[in-house]
Protein backbone atom coordinates (compact mmCIF):
# COMPACT_ATOMS: atom_id res chain seq x y z
CA UNK A 1 0.00 0.00 0.00
CA UNK A 2 1.21 3.51 -0.83
CA UNK A 3 3.91 2.17 -3.17
CA UNK A 4 2.25 3.36 -6.35
CA UNK A 5 2.09 -0.19 -7.71
CA UNK A 6 -0.98 -2.41 -7.84
CA UNK A 7 -0.71 -5.08 -5.16
CA UNK A 8 -1.86 -8.56 -6.23
CA UNK A 9 -4.49 -9.93 -3.90
CA UNK A 10 -7.05 -12.67 -3.54
CA UNK A 11 -10.33 -12.35 -1.77
CA UNK A 12 -11.18 -14.80 0.99
CA UNK A 13 -14.96 -14.80 0.78
CA UNK A 14 -15.44 -17.15 3.72
CA UNK A 15 -13.46 -15.02 6.18
CA UNK A 16 -14.65 -11.77 4.57
CA UNK A 17 -11.25 -10.12 4.29
CA UNK A 18 -8.65 -9.39 1.66
CA UNK A 19 -5.36 -11.29 1.70
CA UNK A 20 -2.47 -9.48 0.03
CA UNK A 21 0.15 -11.66 -1.59
CA UNK A 22 3.51 -10.99 -3.19
CA UNK A 23 4.21 -12.08 -6.78
CA UNK A 24 5.38 -15.72 -6.83
CA UNK A 25 8.92 -14.81 -7.91
CA UNK A 26 9.48 -13.00 -4.59
CA UNK A 27 9.23 -16.24 -2.68
CA UNK A 28 12.16 -17.69 -4.61
CA UNK A 29 14.29 -14.56 -4.38
CA UNK A 30 16.47 -14.30 -1.26
CA UNK A 31 17.04 -10.57 -1.84
CA UNK A 32 13.75 -8.64 -2.16
CA UNK A 33 15.64 -5.57 -3.35
CA UNK A 34 16.41 -7.38 -6.59
CA UNK A 35 12.69 -7.78 -7.23
CA UNK A 36 11.98 -4.13 -6.41
CA UNK A 37 14.65 -2.89 -8.77
CA UNK A 38 13.07 -4.75 -11.69
CA UNK A 39 10.47 -2.00 -11.77
CA UNK A 40 13.30 0.25 -12.96
CA UNK A 41 13.80 -1.94 -16.03
CA UNK A 42 17.39 -2.76 -15.28
CA UNK A 43 18.89 -5.99 -14.07
CA UNK A 44 20.95 -6.37 -10.93
CA UNK A 45 22.47 -9.60 -12.18
CA UNK A 46 25.05 -7.87 -14.36
CA UNK A 47 28.00 -5.83 -13.16
CA UNK A 48 27.05 -2.18 -13.27
CA UNK A 49 28.94 1.10 -13.42
CA UNK A 50 28.66 3.33 -10.33
CA UNK A 51 25.01 4.29 -10.04
CA UNK A 52 23.84 7.80 -10.86
CA UNK A 53 20.35 7.39 -9.46
CA UNK A 54 21.03 6.94 -5.74
CA UNK A 55 21.13 10.64 -4.74
CA UNK A 56 17.73 10.81 -3.07
CA UNK A 57 18.17 7.49 -1.30
CA UNK A 58 21.46 8.88 0.02
CA UNK A 59 19.75 12.07 1.20
CA UNK A 60 17.34 9.84 3.11
CA UNK A 61 20.26 8.83 5.33
CA UNK A 62 20.48 12.26 6.94
CA UNK A 63 18.35 10.87 9.76
CA UNK A 64 21.19 8.52 10.73
CA UNK A 65 23.79 11.26 11.24
CA UNK A 66 23.86 12.50 14.83
CA UNK A 67 25.05 15.98 15.73
CA UNK A 68 26.95 17.20 18.81
CA UNK A 69 29.17 14.12 18.89
CA UNK A 70 31.36 15.39 21.73
CA UNK A 71 28.44 16.37 23.96
CA UNK A 72 26.22 14.36 26.27
CA UNK A 73 22.73 15.20 25.03
CA UNK A 74 19.48 14.62 26.86
CA UNK A 75 17.97 13.96 23.42
CA UNK A 76 19.97 13.24 20.30
CA UNK A 77 19.54 15.48 17.27
CA UNK A 78 19.84 14.09 13.76
CA UNK A 79 21.12 15.93 10.72
CA UNK A 80 17.65 15.55 9.21
CA UNK A 81 16.04 17.37 12.16
CA UNK A 82 18.65 20.10 12.10
CA UNK A 83 18.26 20.66 8.37
CA UNK A 84 14.49 21.09 8.69
CA UNK A 85 14.95 23.50 11.61
CA UNK A 86 17.44 25.62 9.68
CA UNK A 87 15.15 25.66 6.63
CA UNK A 88 12.22 26.94 8.69
CA UNK A 89 14.38 29.54 10.42
CA UNK A 90 15.95 30.78 7.18
CA UNK A 91 12.50 31.07 5.63
CA UNK A 92 11.24 32.98 8.68
CA UNK A 93 14.16 35.41 8.61
CA UNK A 94 13.48 36.21 4.96
CA UNK A 95 9.76 36.69 5.62
CA UNK A 96 10.61 39.08 8.45
CA UNK A 97 12.88 40.99 6.10
CA UNK A 98 10.15 41.22 3.48
CA UNK A 99 7.16 42.02 5.69
CA UNK A 100 8.79 44.13 8.38
CA UNK A 101 11.70 45.73 6.55
CA UNK A 102 10.40 46.09 3.00
CA UNK A 103 12.94 43.80 1.39
CA UNK A 104 12.47 41.38 -1.52
CA UNK A 105 14.22 38.26 -0.29
CA UNK A 106 13.52 34.89 -1.87
CA UNK A 107 12.33 33.01 1.21
CA UNK A 108 11.69 29.77 -0.69
CA UNK A 109 15.21 29.80 -2.11
CA UNK A 110 16.65 30.37 1.36
CA UNK A 111 14.65 27.46 2.77
CA UNK A 112 15.79 25.16 -0.04
CA UNK A 113 19.48 26.01 0.37
CA UNK A 114 19.15 25.59 4.12
CA UNK A 115 17.48 22.20 3.73
CA UNK A 116 20.56 20.88 1.92
CA UNK A 117 23.22 22.99 3.64
CA UNK A 118 24.89 20.14 5.56
CA UNK A 119 24.44 17.26 3.11
CA UNK A 120 28.21 16.67 2.93
CA UNK A 121 27.94 15.36 6.49
CA UNK A 122 26.15 12.27 5.16
CA UNK A 123 29.66 11.24 4.09
CA UNK A 124 31.92 13.13 6.50
CA UNK A 125 29.76 12.93 9.61
CA UNK A 126 29.24 15.94 11.87
CA UNK A 127 32.76 17.03 12.69
CA UNK A 128 32.66 19.00 15.97
CA UNK A 129 33.31 22.73 15.58
CA UNK A 130 36.33 22.78 17.96
CA UNK A 131 37.96 20.18 15.75
CA UNK A 132 36.82 21.67 12.44
CA UNK A 133 38.15 25.12 13.34
CA UNK A 134 41.02 23.95 15.54
CA UNK A 135 43.63 25.45 13.24
CA UNK A 136 43.84 27.11 9.83
CA UNK A 137 45.24 23.87 8.42
CA UNK A 138 42.39 21.81 9.85
CA UNK A 139 39.80 24.29 8.60
CA UNK A 140 41.28 24.20 5.09
CA UNK A 141 41.51 20.42 5.13
CA UNK A 142 37.88 20.08 6.17
CA UNK A 143 36.77 22.56 3.48
CA UNK A 144 38.49 20.39 0.87
CA UNK A 145 36.97 17.22 2.34
CA UNK A 146 33.53 18.81 2.26
CA UNK A 147 34.04 19.88 -1.35
CA UNK A 148 34.96 16.33 -2.35
CA UNK A 149 31.96 14.93 -0.46
CA UNK A 150 29.58 17.28 -2.28
CA UNK A 151 31.10 16.33 -5.62
CA UNK A 152 30.64 12.68 -4.80
CA UNK A 153 27.00 13.22 -3.86
CA UNK A 154 26.29 15.13 -7.07
CA UNK A 155 27.71 12.23 -9.08
CA UNK A 156 24.82 10.15 -7.72
CA UNK A 157 22.43 12.21 -9.85
CA UNK A 158 21.71 11.80 -13.55
CA UNK A 159 23.82 14.25 -15.56
CA UNK A 160 20.87 16.45 -16.52
CA UNK A 161 19.97 17.09 -12.86
CA UNK A 162 23.46 17.80 -11.54
CA UNK A 163 23.63 21.51 -12.48
CA UNK A 164 20.33 22.19 -10.69
CA UNK A 165 21.33 20.46 -7.47
CA UNK A 166 24.88 21.80 -7.60
CA UNK A 167 23.43 25.30 -7.24
CA UNK A 168 21.49 24.10 -4.17
CA UNK A 169 24.13 22.02 -2.39
CA UNK A 170 27.01 24.37 -3.17
CA UNK A 171 25.55 27.79 -4.04
CA UNK A 172 27.93 30.19 -5.75
CA UNK A 173 28.10 33.50 -3.83
CA UNK A 174 28.64 35.26 -7.16
CA UNK A 175 25.28 33.98 -8.46
CA UNK A 176 23.22 34.12 -5.27
CA UNK A 177 21.98 37.00 -3.15
CA UNK A 178 24.85 37.35 -0.66
CA UNK A 179 22.52 38.75 2.00
CA UNK A 180 20.25 35.72 1.66
CA UNK A 181 23.23 33.40 2.17
CA UNK A 182 24.13 35.34 5.32
CA UNK A 183 20.62 34.77 6.63
CA UNK A 184 20.95 31.03 5.96
CA UNK A 185 24.16 30.96 7.99
CA UNK A 186 22.45 32.97 10.72
CA UNK A 187 19.61 30.43 10.76
CA UNK A 188 22.19 27.68 11.23
CA UNK A 189 23.59 29.50 14.26
CA UNK A 190 20.10 30.13 15.65
CA UNK A 191 19.35 26.42 15.36
CA UNK A 192 22.46 25.63 17.42
CA UNK A 193 21.42 28.14 20.07
CA UNK A 194 17.92 26.65 20.25
CA UNK A 195 19.42 23.19 20.75
CA UNK A 196 21.50 24.56 23.64
CA UNK A 197 18.41 26.18 25.16
CA UNK A 198 16.54 22.88 24.87
CA UNK A 199 19.34 21.03 26.66
CA UNK A 200 19.71 23.66 29.40
CA UNK A 201 15.95 23.68 29.97
CA UNK A 202 16.02 19.91 30.46
CA UNK A 203 18.63 20.36 33.19
CA UNK A 204 21.64 19.30 31.13
CA UNK A 205 24.58 21.54 32.07
CA UNK A 206 26.74 19.88 29.44
CA UNK A 207 25.67 22.54 26.94
CA UNK A 208 26.22 25.59 29.17
CA UNK A 209 29.53 26.66 27.66
CA UNK A 210 28.31 25.99 24.14
CA UNK A 211 25.21 28.08 24.84
CA UNK A 212 27.26 31.03 26.06
CA UNK A 213 29.53 30.87 23.02
CA UNK A 214 26.64 30.51 20.60
CA UNK A 215 24.68 33.28 22.31
CA UNK A 216 27.57 35.69 21.77
CA UNK A 217 27.69 34.72 18.10
CA UNK A 218 23.93 35.28 17.72
CA UNK A 219 24.26 38.66 19.49
CA UNK A 220 26.83 39.69 16.91
CA UNK A 221 24.55 38.56 14.11
CA UNK A 222 21.66 40.51 15.63
CA UNK A 223 23.75 43.66 15.47
CA UNK A 224 24.45 43.05 11.76
CA UNK A 225 21.19 41.52 10.54
CA UNK A 226 17.95 43.18 11.67
CA UNK A 227 15.95 40.07 10.77
CA UNK A 228 17.91 38.11 13.36
CA UNK A 229 17.38 40.86 15.94
CA UNK A 230 13.62 40.74 15.40
CA UNK A 231 13.53 36.95 15.69
CA UNK A 232 15.63 36.95 18.85
CA UNK A 233 13.49 39.64 20.45
CA UNK A 234 10.06 38.29 19.54
CA UNK A 235 10.32 34.54 19.02
CA UNK A 236 13.42 33.12 20.67
CA UNK A 237 12.23 33.60 24.30
CA UNK A 238 9.48 31.01 23.81
CA UNK A 239 11.84 28.16 22.96
CA UNK A 240 12.13 25.72 25.84
CA UNK A 241 8.54 26.32 26.95
CA UNK A 242 6.17 23.41 27.51
CA UNK A 243 3.37 22.66 25.05
CA UNK A 244 0.80 23.88 27.59
CA UNK A 245 2.67 27.17 27.93
CA UNK A 246 2.98 27.60 24.17
CA UNK A 247 -0.75 27.00 23.59
CA UNK A 248 -2.05 29.24 26.39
Amino acid sequence: PGSGHAVPFRENREEKHIVYTLPPECYHNPDPRRHIRRFGNHSTDRKEAPMSDTFFATMWRMKYIERWALMRSSRSESLSEHSLDVAMLAHALCILGNERLGKSLNAERAALIALYHDTAEIITGDLPTPVKHGSPEMKAAYAETEKQALSRLLQKLPADLRPVYSRILDPDPAQEDPYLLRLVKAADKLSALIKCIEEETSGNREFHTAMCTTQRAVDQLSAQLPEVAIFVREFLPHYGSTLDELLM
